[in-house]
């Protein structure tokens, strides 16, 4: 089976679109039905380990996500779910005491092609920067993902974002 199987995506996004009625206790039942979906991919399908990573950091263990998230890039998933891999990746990292690594990860995202995940990938930047200690170059990321949304002011704060990590 294709991941590209739209009767596939569509069981899955609407699994996906439950996630909000299971709580804490329930998780585990929620985890399940993506497992079994995730099983029906082709072995060495990069996007079973992805939709089950997701399960994981979806539902608070982002410590079992990391493993998966790996397997998922080590397998070779690239285009939008790539993407999203890193960024959900770099956010379980700094969940983990690892922001360092999460950091690292998004860095070359910042020059990749754009596409709507821009934003959450400097979001995500901005925490790891923040773990860090690097409070000012987050807040520039931050400032800078938000300018273009603004009805007004949008060069300001994009001037502002800017100053923020620029040499005095």
């Amino acid at each position: 089976m294709s991941t590209e199987n739209s009767d596939w995506e569509e069981r899955i996004a609407a699994v996906w679109a439950t996630i909000d009625a299971y709580d804490e206790a329930r998780a585990g039942e929620f985890r399940a039905l993506v497992d079994k979906l995730a099983a029906e991919l082709p072995e060495g399908s990069p996007v079973a380990p992805f939709e089950r990573a997701c399960a994981f950091d979806s539902t608070g263990r982002s410590d079992l996500a990391v493993p998966l998230y790996q397997e998922a890039l080590r397998l070779g998933l690239t285009g939008y779910r790539g993407r999203r891999t890193k960024i959900q990746l770099a956010s379980s990292l700094r969940n983990t005491g690892r922001a360092e690594e999460g950091a690292a990860l998004l860095e070359p995202e910042l020059t990749a092609p754009s596409d709507e995940l821009d934003d959450a990938v400097r979001a995500c930047l901005a925490l790891c920067l923040s773990s860090l200690g690097r409070d000012r170059e987050g807040l520039s990321l931050v400032l800078g993902a938000l300018a273009p949304h603004l009805p007004w002011y949008q060069r300001s704060m994009a001037t502002y974002a800017k100053a923020l990590v620029e040499p005095r």
